[in-house]
């Protein structure tokens, strides 16, 4: 069974300092940013095409 640091995908440093453990996740706030901006049309194109399942939710339900 996988652990969390197992992951094949991602490897996280272990002992960052607090400043570089900031500018790590700015970083990748920036990457997702520019991730979002590049596939614009096409996630939008996504959610128009699979949020009509929500529209039937009950907004009152919980989710679990």
């Amino acid at each position: 069974m996988l652990k969390p640091n197992d992951l094949p995908l991602v490897c996280l440093p272990a002992d960052l300092s607090d400043e570089a453990a900031a500018k790590l996740v700015e970083f990748l706030y920036e990457l997702t940013a520019a991730l979002e901006r590049h596939y614009r049309a096409q996630l939008k194109r996504y959610d128009a095409t699979t949020n009509f399942a929500q529209h039937d939710l009950d907004p009152t339900d919980p989710p679990f």
